[in-house]
């Protein structure tokens, strides 16, 4: 009997352990922002609805290259990667074919995209910080359109401002985060923005797995990505270059592949 109860307590441990620590804790945003437009929410809302939590997607990281991919990184060197002054990243190499972000700045690729399919593998630190400060960081599409990175399992934060957020923009559908200290992967299919006479005409458009779950579908991006204001969009080129961010945690990034479409 004491051997039942046993299995049956370590059970229900185990069961409890799954259940992400971020959807107990008190809300966290802001009141004085403005509104979104054709949402009722504001830009980084305290009380929007936090996504529900959905299980990631069983995953055999890292996930291989498609033959006709460009690989942006595989762990061996930053030779397609710069800083944003155009002289070579000097983020860290690390063990596990990663690279670390270590204050040195946001880095870029060399190369510049449009449309394209990018895979992207990430891992935020165990970090004693909440919120934003949750092991920040972010893939930003053509520079400018940022899909947020941060520690989403045991932390909570605004809900256009967690894992695979349109930062300011809009939540992911749910969130399929997993733990600090584990391997994540988003999968990205982006349309790029139209632009004619310097005016817009299409908007960027975005579709995204975020660990094999649907994230976004289609959504499409506001504007360039901005802090506690709407975004709005200025004409640019047809192709720029990709951007990580060095927000100072020290987030880590390995196999990354991109398919222009």
């Amino acid at each position: 009997m004491k051997y039942s109860l046993l299995l049956l307590f370590l059970a229900t441990a185990a069961l409890q352990d799954e259940v992400p620590p971020y959807l107990t804790m008190p809300a966290k945003g802001y009141t004085d922002t403005p509104t979104l437009p054709g949402q009722k929410w504001k830009v980084h809302d305290k009380d929007r609805p936090i996504p529900s939590f959905v299980g990631p997607a069983g995953q055999n990281l890292p996930i291989a290259a498609p033959s006709d991919a460009t690989i942006l990184f595989d762990g061996s060197s930053l030779d397609s990667w710069q800083a944003n002054n155009g002289k070579p990243a000097k983020w860290k190499l690390t063990e596990g074919a990663s690279m670390e972000v270590n204050g040195t700045g946001d880095i870029q690729t060399a190369e510049s995209f449009g449309d394209c399919q990018l895979h992207v593998e990430w891992m935020s630190p165990v970090s004693e910080h909440a919120s934003q400060g949750a092991s920040n960081s972010g893939v930003y599409m053509m520079n400018l359109y940022e899909i947020q990175v941060l520690d989403s399992w045991s932390s909570r934060t605004y809900p256009d401002g967690q894992a695979a957020a349109l930062y300011g923009q809009y939540p992911p559908l749910v969130n399929s985060s997993r733990r600090p200290g584990t391997w994540q992967s988003y999968d990205i299919v982006f349309r790029a923005p139209k632009f004619k006479g310097g005016k817009l005409v299409a908007p960027a458009t975005i579709t995204l797995f975020h660990n094999g779950v649907l994230a976004h579908n289609n959504q499409e991006f506001i504007g360039r990505t901005v802090h506690k204001k709407v975004a709005t969009y200025e004409a640019h080129p047809a192709k720029l270059p990709l951007k990580l961010q060095d927000h100072g945690n020290p987030v880590r990034y390995r196999n990354i592949w991109i398919r222009p479409l």
